[in-house]
């Protein structure tokens, strides 16, 4: 049994959220869950509420699943498109470029450890 849940447009730039999924791929759910409520980096809230939705997706796909089994299977952060964020910087000479604000798509895959 596979659950998945995914963010888009996260509002976080893909090397942050990056450093936190890499802590927590591969381990059981409620481990990455503890772990990410005491980390302290910026992406820690923003991936602990993914897997929250992606357990609470595997309990309404099969109501019998066992919690305990379920495990972080597979986990990636794509960079979104920076579309709506649009800033500008003066610069030298009366030029301007623009600002980057990042925006990440994030993924999170659960499975079952039988």
């Amino acid at each position: 049994m596979v659950s998945k849940s995914i963010a888009r447009f996260a509002r976080i730039s893909p090397r942050k959220a990056r450093m936190i999924i890499n802590l927590v791929r591969g381990r059981h759910a409620g481990e990455a869950l503890q772990l990410l409520e005491f980390t302290q980096k910026a992406g820690a809230p923003v991936v602990k509420k993914i897997i929250e939705s992606a357990v609470a997706n595997a309990r309404t796909q099969s109501p019998g699943v066992d919690l305990d089994a379920l495990f972080v299977e597979t986990c990636f952060v794509d960079k979104a498109p920076n579309k709506y964020m649009r800033r500008w910087r003066p610069r030298a000479m009366g030029r301007a470029t623009r600002v980057q604000k990042g925006l990440s798509h994030i993924t999170v895959i659960l499975g079952e450890k039988s």
